[in-house]
């Protein structure tokens, strides 16, 4: 299981990333789609990551949302 931000992009799509995988980023025209999309890209990122012979990150991310 992976932790996901999903926040509103400059172009109206929700863009969700992977903080715990660098560059893991997807988006969609709905949360929901986003938060498929990015399921999808992180099941790949570790495939890919696993393929190539390389370490798969641990998931140690942390979040604090302040609103100031």
């Amino acid at each position: 299981m992976r932790q996901a931000i999903i926040y509103r992009g400059e172009d109206g799509y929700w863009v969700a990333e992977c903080p715990s995988l660098p560059g893991c980023i997807s988006q969609g025209k709905t949360k929901q789609e986003a938060i498929a999309n990015i399921r999808e890209a992180i099941e790949g990122y570790i495939v890919s990551l696993e393929e190539d012979g390389l370490a798969v990150p641990g998931e140690q991310f942390e979040a604090l949302v302040v609103a100031v």
